[in-house]
C-alpha cells in the first residue's frame, strides 16, 4: 500500500496553486503515464525536474524523490536526494537513518564520514525527543519509551559502523555496546561482534553474535540469521579449534536475551499498563482527576466510547445528542458511556469542560486511538458484552445520530 500513498502525495502537486499551467499539465501527464509504480513515479519526477529545473516546488519534489528511493531501496538515489533534503531539513529521522545506511553500504572513508555526521544528528534528535513529554495522543508512555530506545539504538549502531570504518575500533565497540544497552536489537549485537572480531577478540565477539542470532527481532531476516550462524562458527572455530561447545553457547544466549527482554517488558509495563494491551478491554485509562479505569471491569456491559478533542467543532455539536442517548439509558446499569479526550495537551481539558459546562467524568485515550486506528474525530465506538467492537461511527448525522446510536446499543446488549 505504500506505493499508492506515494502516488497520492505526488499527484497533489498537479493542483499546486504556485505552479504554472504548463508545469501543471506536464506533471499531470507524466504522473498519468507512471501510474502507481514507485519506480516509474521516481523516473517521472526526475524527468519533470530536468524539464523544469526552476520549479518553485523543487524542494518538495526532491523530498518525494527521496521517499520514493527509500521505498524502492535505491541507495544511489537515497543518497542523491536524501542529502539534498537534509541540506535544508536535518530533522527528518527517516531520511537521516536511510541516508546513513545507504552511505554505509560500502566502507569508504568519505561515505563513512558523511554517514557519521548524519547518524550523530540522528542520535541528538532522539535524545532531544526523550527530554520532551510523551505525546498525549497516539502513544502510551511505554510505547513512546520503546520507540525512543529503538531509535537511539539504531543511531548508535550506525555511528559504530561509521566509526569502525574510519579505523577507530575501540570507539566503535563502545558505541555499539551503548546501542545494545539502549535496546537489545540484533543489529546492535552484530555491530559489537563485528568490531570485537576486528580487534582480535573472537571469543567475546561470538557471544554478541550469538545474542544477535538468538534474539526474537522482527528486523532479522532468514539471510541475516544464516550469516550470524556462519560467522559464529568461523569465530568459535578460530578461538577453540572446533565448533564443540558452540551449541551450549547459543542456548546460553537464548536464555540471556529472553530474560533481558522479559525484564524490559516488565519495567515498561509498570510505567505503562497498556504496553501489552491487545484488545479494547485490556486498556487502563487515566481519568481527569488522576483516577484509573480498567476497561476489563466493564466486561458484560455495552460500552459507548466518545472520542473527542477540545479543538473539534463537530464534537461540540454532537455533545447534546450524546446527552440525549445517555438520558435514554440513565436507569440501565448495563450501558456505560465513556467520554475519551484525545488532546495532546491534557492541561486544556479541565478549563474547556468548565467553560462548556460538560461533565468532568472524562478519560484520556492513553494509546487507545493508536490501537484502534482512530484517525478522525468525533468517532463513536460501541463495544458489546463480550468486549467486541460492533459499531464504529466516524462523524455523525445530526438528524439520525440519536436513533442510530440507540440501535447500536440495543444490538450490543443482545
Amino acid at each position: 500500500m505504500k506505493h499508492l500513498l506515494l502516488a497520492l502525495l505526488v499527484s497533489r502537486f498537479c493542483f499546486a496553486q504556485d505552479l504554472s499551467d504548463a508545469e501543471q499539465k506536464a506533471l499531470s501527464e507524466a504522473l498519468s503515464e507512471a501510474g502507481s509504480s514507485p519506480i516509474e513515479l521516481v523516473r517521472a519526477l526526475e524527468t519533470h525536474l530536468a524539464k523544469f529545473p526552476d520549479t518553485p516546488k523543487r524542494a518538495e519534489l526532491e523530498r518525494l524523490l527521496a521517499k520514493g528511493a527509500i521505498e524502492t531501496k535505491d541507495n544511489r538515489r537515497i543518497i542523491l536526494y536524501g542529502e539534498r533534503v537534509l541540506a535544508h531539513d536535518q530533522d527528518d529521522l527517516q531520511i537521516l537513518d536511510r541516508v546513513a545506511r545507504a552511505l554505509l553500504a560500502g566502507d569508504g572513508k568519505d561515505t563513512s564520514e558523511r554517514a557519521l555526521k548524519y547518524s550523530q544528528r540522528y542520535e541528538r534528535l532522539v535524545l532531544e525527543m526523550g527530554k520532551q513529554q510523551p505525546p498525549g495522543s497516539g502513544a502510551g508512555k511505554g510505547q513512546w519509551q520503546e520507540e525512543l530506545d529503538r531509535g537511539l539504538a539504531r543511531a548508535l549502531s550506525l555511528e559504530a559502523r561509521a566509526t569502525g570504518n574510519l579505523g577507530k575500533l575501540d570507539q566503535a565497540i563502545a558505541l555499539a555496546k551503548r546501542a545494545y544497552a539502549a535496546y537489545p536489537a540484533s543489529e546492535a549485537a552484530r555491530e559489537v561482534g563485528r568490531w570485537l572480531a576486528k580487534s582480535g577478540k573472537e571469543e567475546e565477539a561470538v557471544s554478541y553474535i550469538a545474542d544477535a542470532f538468538a534474539l526474537a527481532d522482527p528486523r532479522t531476516s532468514d539471510a541475516d540469521r544464516a550469516a550470524d550462524r556462519k560467522r559464529m562458527g568461523e569465530l568459535y572455530t578460530k578461538a577453540k579449534g572446533s565448533e564443540k561447545g558452540l551449541g551450549d553457547l547459543i542456548l546460553e544466549a537464548y536464555d540471556r536475551t529472553s530474560a533481558a527482554m522479559a525484564a524490559r517488558k516488565l519495567k515498561l509495563g509498570l510505567a505503562d499498563p497498556n504496553m501489552q494491551a491487545s484488545k479494547v478491554l485490556d486498556f487502563t485509562l487515566s481519568g481527569l482527576k488522576g483516577d484509573k479505569l480498567q476497561l476489563a471491569s466493564l466486561q458484560g456491559k455495552a460500552v459507548v466510547f466518545d472520542f473527542w478533542a477540545t479543538w473539534c467543532g463537530p464534537c461540540r455539536a454532537q455533545h447534546p445528542l450524546y446527552e440525549q442517548v445517555k438520558q435514554k439509558y440513565r436507569f440501565s446499569s448495563d450501558v456505560v458511556f465513556l467520554s475519551v479526550d484525545t488532546d495532546e495537551d491534557h492541561s486544556l481539558v479541565a478549563p474547556f469542560l468548565k467553560e462548556q459546562k460538560w461533565s468532568q467524568a472524562v478519560y484520556f485515550e492513553d494509546g487507545l486511538t493508536r490501537k484502534l486506528e482512530i484517525s478522525s474525530i468525533p468517532t463513536t465506538l460501541v463495544v458489546n458484552r463480550r468486549g467486541e467492537i460492533i459499531s464504529r461511527m466516524n462523524g455523525f448525522v445530526p438528524e439520525r445520530f440519536v436513533d442510530m446510536l440507540s440501535e447500536r446499543i440495543e444490538e450490543a446488549l443482545k
